[in-house]
């Protein structure tokens, strides 16, 4: 009989603390805010919003479970940038139709570029940024030092609700980071082996020391297209190296991922928010939510249930 090695309570307990600290982000954003401001992907907005609170109404360009790697601007989204005095943006090839956008929309604003206050690593074959920064907790702890820096240039008079709720984020950031790590530990290291549909957990794995075998899509956008010799080279490397599962991502055709496990023999995991946050009821509705779910799913499918990690 398997042995379950539970860890949720470690994982339920960053959950739990996420809830008690009212009045900073998390569903506080908009409510008599006294400064308006844009950020592109759905993270990035998350985060935003837990350091403004009710300062700050967070206008998000992309909503849940979507792309931005195929994203295509609204004009709506011309008239947001148009009116705020800050625009956020992932930074790399995450976002980088916002240039446009920015052009179009005209005026002056201030961009910042969360790219660029966070560590960096290369990814994909042709070794170029790694724009999926913030699967590593770390770097999310350095983008939301430059959001609150930001929003205190743009509202000096917030300068001390902005200092109070990136210090309570950083706590909950900090607590992730230590049960996503206490989680990861306790699955072998022999069997941290992941697959993943595109090659957009770097950080992850360099922080939680898990081995990425290959994704179906060999790049670091969802964008490219595996080339038949790719796919079979990638299937005899998860037999040889014994993967277990092969996690699909939320917003994209599992179809591809169906077939490899097939013929690699390998399990399909349970799908993982990558590249997005998910709607109401998902799970997956915040990046701390998303993270918390990523690892419990990642630890049960490489371990072939032996170790559950529930972010529930």
């Amino acid at each position: 009989m398997r042995v379950i090695l539970k860890c949720a309570l470690l994982l339920v307990g960053v959950a739990a603390s996420t809830a008690a600290a009212a009045g900073c982000g998390e569903g506080d954003s908009g409510a008599g805010a006294e400064l308006t401001v844009v950020a592109t992907t759905a993270q990035v907005a998350d985060l935003v919003a837990n350091v403004g609170g009710s300062r700050v109404d967070v206008h998000g360009i992309l909503g849940t479970n979507a792309d931005p790697h195929d994203y295509e601007p609204r004009p709506s989204d011309v008239g947001a940038i148009s009116d705020a005095p800050v625009v956020f943006k992932s930074g790399g090839d995450i976002d980088g139709w916002l240039d446009e956008l920015i052009e179009n929309a005209g005026g002056d604003r201030r961009v910042v570029s969360l790219i660029d206050s966070v560590h960096t690593i290369e990814g994909g074959d042709d070794e170029e940024v790694d724009p999926h920064w913030w699967e590593d907790p770390r770097n999310a702890m350095s983008a939301v030092a430059a959001i609150r820096d930001a929003l205190i240039e743009a509202d000096h008079a917030g300068r001390s609700a902005y200092e109070r709720n990136a210090a309570v984020y950083l706590r909950k950031l900090e607590r992730l980071d230590r049960a996503i790590a206490d989680c990861m530990r306790r699955v072998p290291a022999s069997e941290r082996k992941l697959v993943t549909t595109h090659d957009a957990l770097g950080y992850f794995a360099d922080r939680y020391d898990v081995e990425v075998v290959g994704a179906l899509i060999p790049s670091l956008s969802t964008q490219a297209q595996p080339s038949a010799r790719e796919v079979n080279e990638l299937v005899d490397q998860i037999r040889e190296e014994g993967v277990r599962a092969i996690f699909p991502e939320t917003a994209l055709n599992e179809r591809l991922e169906d077939a490899v496990s097939r013929e690699a023999g390998a399990e399909v995991g349970g799908q993982l928010w990558v590249d997005a946050l998910g709607p109401e009821g998902s799970g997956a509705e915040t990046y701390l939510d998303a993270m918390r779910r990523n690892a419990g799913v990642m630890a049960e499918g490489m371990s072939g249930g032996t170790v559950g990690c529930s972010a529930h």
